[in-house]
Protein backbone atom coordinates (compact mmCIF):
# COMPACT_ATOMS: atom_id res chain seq x y z
CA UNK A 1 0.00 0.00 0.00
CA UNK A 2 1.32 3.67 -0.77
CA UNK A 3 1.87 6.03 2.29
CA UNK A 4 -0.76 6.44 4.68
CA UNK A 5 -2.25 10.02 5.45
CA UNK A 6 -2.64 11.07 8.62
CA UNK A 7 -5.82 13.52 8.82
CA UNK A 8 -5.99 15.34 12.25
CA UNK A 9 -8.55 17.54 13.08
CA UNK A 10 -10.12 19.34 16.14
CA UNK A 11 -13.76 20.13 16.52
CA UNK A 12 -16.28 21.26 19.21
CA UNK A 13 -19.75 21.49 17.03
CA UNK A 14 -19.12 18.35 14.82
CA UNK A 15 -18.76 20.78 12.20
CA UNK A 16 -14.98 19.93 11.21
CA UNK A 17 -15.54 16.27 12.04
CA UNK A 18 -18.02 15.35 9.55
CA UNK A 19 -15.71 17.72 6.83
CA UNK A 20 -12.86 15.38 7.96
CA UNK A 21 -15.04 12.62 7.17
CA UNK A 22 -16.27 13.23 3.82
CA UNK A 23 -12.62 13.92 3.01
CA UNK A 24 -12.01 10.11 4.11
CA UNK A 25 -14.74 9.29 2.21
CA UNK A 26 -13.84 10.76 -1.47
CA UNK A 27 -10.07 9.40 -0.84
CA UNK A 28 -11.62 5.74 -0.31
CA UNK A 29 -13.46 6.52 -3.19
CA UNK A 30 -10.35 7.67 -5.21
CA UNK A 31 -7.54 5.28 -3.82
CA UNK A 32 -9.72 3.18 -1.88
CA UNK A 33 -10.15 1.76 1.88
CA UNK A 34 -7.06 2.61 4.02
CA UNK A 35 -5.55 5.16 2.89
CA UNK A 36 -6.07 7.73 5.79
CA UNK A 37 -6.14 7.55 9.14
CA UNK A 38 -8.43 9.55 11.10
CA UNK A 39 -7.34 11.05 14.05
CA UNK A 40 -9.37 13.54 16.31
CA UNK A 41 -6.52 16.35 17.71
CA UNK A 42 -7.25 15.89 21.46
CA UNK A 43 -4.58 14.02 23.58
CA UNK A 44 -2.85 13.63 20.84
CA UNK A 45 1.02 13.79 21.08
CA UNK A 46 3.81 14.69 18.55
CA UNK A 47 4.84 11.12 17.94
CA UNK A 48 1.59 10.64 16.49
CA UNK A 49 1.74 13.07 13.87
CA UNK A 50 5.59 12.25 13.43
CA UNK A 51 4.27 8.87 12.01
CA UNK A 52 3.34 10.40 8.90
CA UNK A 53 4.36 12.05 5.78
CA UNK A 54 1.69 13.24 4.10
CA UNK A 55 -1.36 15.01 6.61
CA UNK A 56 -4.05 16.81 6.55
CA UNK A 57 -4.94 19.41 9.55
CA UNK A 58 -8.71 20.69 9.58
CA UNK A 59 -9.63 23.23 12.21
CA UNK A 60 -12.44 25.68 12.95
CA UNK A 61 -11.85 29.29 13.50
CA UNK A 62 -13.67 30.50 16.56
CA UNK A 63 -15.16 34.38 17.08
CA UNK A 64 -12.41 36.79 16.62
CA UNK A 65 -9.67 34.83 15.14
CA UNK A 66 -9.25 32.57 18.05
CA UNK A 67 -8.04 28.76 17.60
CA UNK A 68 -9.85 25.71 18.51
CA UNK A 69 -9.16 24.79 21.99
CA UNK A 70 -7.59 21.14 21.33
CA UNK A 71 -5.49 22.68 18.77
CA UNK A 72 -4.59 25.33 21.00
CA UNK A 73 -3.67 22.80 23.36
CA UNK A 74 -1.57 20.79 20.51
CA UNK A 75 0.84 23.88 19.55
CA UNK A 76 3.38 22.58 22.41
CA UNK A 77 3.48 18.91 20.61
CA UNK A 78 3.58 20.76 17.36
CA UNK A 79 6.53 22.33 17.71
CA UNK A 80 8.54 19.18 18.42
CA UNK A 81 7.18 17.47 14.83
CA UNK A 82 10.04 17.85 12.21
CA UNK A 83 8.28 18.84 9.15
CA UNK A 84 11.31 18.47 6.65
CA UNK A 85 9.95 15.65 5.18
CA UNK A 86 6.38 16.42 4.87
CA UNK A 87 3.40 17.45 2.66
CA UNK A 88 0.67 19.30 4.92
CA UNK A 89 -2.54 20.50 3.14
CA UNK A 90 -5.45 21.68 5.34
CA UNK A 91 -8.64 22.71 5.82
CA UNK A 92 -10.72 24.92 7.93
CA UNK A 93 -13.84 26.27 9.11
CA UNK A 94 -15.25 29.57 9.46
CA UNK A 95 -17.79 32.17 9.32
CA UNK A 96 -16.87 34.80 6.72
CA UNK A 97 -19.77 37.24 7.32
CA UNK A 98 -20.11 37.04 11.00
CA UNK A 99 -16.31 37.29 11.26
CA UNK A 100 -15.30 38.83 7.77
CA UNK A 101 -11.96 39.95 9.45
CA UNK A 102 -10.96 36.52 10.84
CA UNK A 103 -12.13 33.83 8.40
CA UNK A 104 -10.26 30.72 8.62
CA UNK A 105 -7.59 32.19 10.58
CA UNK A 106 -6.67 29.30 12.18
CA UNK A 107 -4.91 28.01 9.02
CA UNK A 108 -3.10 30.72 8.16
CA UNK A 109 -1.57 30.02 12.08
CA UNK A 110 -0.44 26.90 11.73
CA UNK A 111 0.21 26.97 8.29
CA UNK A 112 3.67 29.64 9.67
CA UNK A 113 4.21 27.19 12.34
CA UNK A 114 4.79 23.75 10.15
CA UNK A 115 6.52 26.43 6.98
CA UNK A 116 9.10 27.43 10.37
CA UNK A 117 9.54 23.36 10.76
CA UNK A 118 10.47 23.48 7.47
CA UNK A 119 7.23 21.69 5.97
CA UNK A 120 5.51 21.94 2.26
CA UNK A 121 2.60 22.98 2.17
CA UNK A 122 -0.09 22.11 -0.36
CA UNK A 123 -3.62 22.44 -1.24
CA UNK A 124 -3.81 26.08 -1.61
CA UNK A 125 -7.22 27.36 -2.78
CA UNK A 126 -8.55 30.53 -5.18
CA UNK A 127 -10.43 33.11 -2.83
CA UNK A 128 -12.77 34.39 -5.37
CA UNK A 129 -16.41 33.17 -4.44
CA UNK A 130 -15.73 33.97 -0.13
CA UNK A 131 -17.13 37.38 0.89
CA UNK A 132 -14.48 38.68 3.94
CA UNK A 133 -12.41 41.03 4.30
CA UNK A 134 -9.43 39.70 5.73
CA UNK A 135 -7.66 36.23 6.80
CA UNK A 136 -4.54 34.75 8.27
CA UNK A 137 -4.92 32.13 5.57
CA UNK A 138 -4.75 34.39 2.69
CA UNK A 139 -1.06 33.97 1.71
CA UNK A 140 -0.18 36.02 -2.20
CA UNK A 141 -3.81 35.95 -2.91
CA UNK A 142 -4.76 32.18 -2.40
CA UNK A 143 -5.65 30.61 0.76
CA UNK A 144 -3.35 27.91 2.17
CA UNK A 145 -5.97 25.18 2.34
CA UNK A 146 -9.46 24.65 1.47
CA UNK A 147 -11.90 27.02 3.41
CA UNK A 148 -15.55 25.83 4.07
CA UNK A 149 -18.09 27.65 5.52
CA UNK A 150 -20.94 25.62 6.81
CA UNK A 151 -22.80 28.37 8.15
CA UNK A 152 -23.29 30.39 5.14
CA UNK A 153 -22.65 28.52 2.16
CA UNK A 154 -23.13 24.62 3.07
CA UNK A 155 -24.44 24.32 -0.35
CA UNK A 156 -20.78 24.74 -2.09
CA UNK A 157 -18.88 22.43 0.83
CA UNK A 158 -19.55 19.19 -1.20
CA UNK A 159 -18.41 20.75 -4.55
CA UNK A 160 -15.36 22.04 -2.89
CA UNK A 161 -14.34 18.86 -1.41
CA UNK A 162 -14.76 16.92 -4.76
CA UNK A 163 -12.47 19.55 -6.66
CA UNK A 164 -10.09 19.72 -3.86
CA UNK A 165 -9.23 16.01 -2.59
CA UNK A 166 -8.33 15.17 -6.16
CA UNK A 167 -5.45 17.87 -5.75
CA UNK A 168 -4.18 17.09 -2.74
CA UNK A 169 -3.85 13.45 -3.54
CA UNK A 170 -2.03 14.57 -6.85
CA UNK A 171 -0.36 16.61 -5.08
CA UNK A 172 0.83 13.95 -2.21
CA UNK A 173 2.09 11.99 -5.32
CA UNK A 174 -0.75 9.53 -4.60
CA UNK A 175 -3.18 9.67 -7.62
Amino acid sequence: MDKKIGLFYGTDTGNTEMVAKQIVELVNDKLGEGHVDLHEIYQKKSEDMDAYDLIIMGQPTWYDGELQGDWEEFIPELKKVDFSKKKVAFFGLGDQYGYASYFCDSLGVFAEMVIEQGGEIIGYTATEGYEHDYSKAEKEGKFCGLCIDVDNQDELTEGRLSAWVPEILKDFNLS
